[in-house]
């Protein structure tokens, strides 16, 4: 009976170990499976929660500065003396370069301008903004942000919502009404310029513009009044188009003392040459 017993136990324990040998390896097999698709849907989870970056800005280079603005345009706004020679006034109205270590980046050109009456100056400048981690900020919203911060240093007003005075009044109506004037003498008629003082050349200032490039601020400056020294009147316009800033800057030095450069005009001649500018970066 005993050996009948120890055949039997030798009989059983192979088929045992046996069994117990694949499902070891069939549960690694699963193992390996399973292993191999969690890494997988690991891996893509994790390449889809990061952030694709925002698409780059517009410009990727910027023109020549001393090309920015044609011939005919300068010589409207610097006038030259009788006194120069053609090849004088060649250079002139070629321009200086400013000094730039990235063409693609940033540039400028200045024009100066001399006759016996005046000294005229201009100069336009290229900024090319780029945001450096295009996941958190795009070339455009980091080029917004440099605009506001120079708006803010100009000590000009984030545009807002603005009122404009009604067209009965045209003025505020907190001023008081200008008094007529008394009229004339029974038998005498009035004198030519007789009346009030003549009015100065009125002052457009400072204000944020519309309808120049995508956001855009002027800046008029007039220097203090001196006994040697006129006034002199600066006209900075900035402006932004997608990831570029252009900054033109124009100013009118009178040689003699008593002599107010016109705002209107000053702004006008600053303002066409922007427009052009931004004509030139839509195309």
């Amino acid at each position: 009976m005993q050996r009948k017993a120890v055949r039997r136990r030798r009989r059983v324990l192979p088929g045992i170990a046996m069994l117990t040998a694949l499902m070891a390896g069939a549960t690694g097999l699963t193992g390996c499976t399973s292993g191999g698709g969690v890494g997988s849907d690991t891996d893509s989870k994790a390449g889809d929660s990061s952030p694709a970056p925002a698409p780059a800005g517009k410009y990727r280079s910027l023109p020549a500065p001393c090309k920015a603005a044609d011939g005919k345009r300068l010589k409207a706004m610097l006038p030259t003396g009788d006194s120069l020679t053609d090849e004088q006034r060649a250079q002139l109205y070629a321009g200086v370069a400013d000094t730039s270590y990235d063409g693609d980046r940033h540039v400028g050109c200045r024009w100066t301008a001399q006759t016996p009456e005046e000294t005229r100056l201009l100069s336009v400048g290229f900024e090319r903004v780029v945001s450096y981690d295009r996941t958190l900020m795009s070339d455009d919203d980091k080029a917004h942000q440099v605009y506001v911060r120079r708006l803010t240093d100009a000590h000009l007003p984030f545009p807002g919502p603005t009122t404009s005075p009604t067209p009965s009044t045209g003025t505020s109506s907190s001023a008081p009404p200008a008094a007529s004037a008394p009229p004339p003498p029974a038998g005498q008629s009035p004198s030519p310029g007789a009346g009030s003082p003549s009015a100065p050349p009125p002052e457009l200032g400072s204000r944020v513009l519309e309808g120049l490039g995508t956001e855009a601020y002027i800046e008029d400056k007039l220097s203090a009044a001196g006994a040697s020294a006129a006034q002199a009147r600066t006209v900075r316009i900035v402006f932004r188009t997608s990831n570029v800033i252009v900054t033109v800057e124009y100013s009118v030095q009178p040689a003699l003392p008593g002599t107010v450069p016109s705002s209107p005009e000053t702004q006008d001649k600053t303002r066409q040459l922007t427009q052009a500018l931004v004509e030139r970066f839509n195309e």
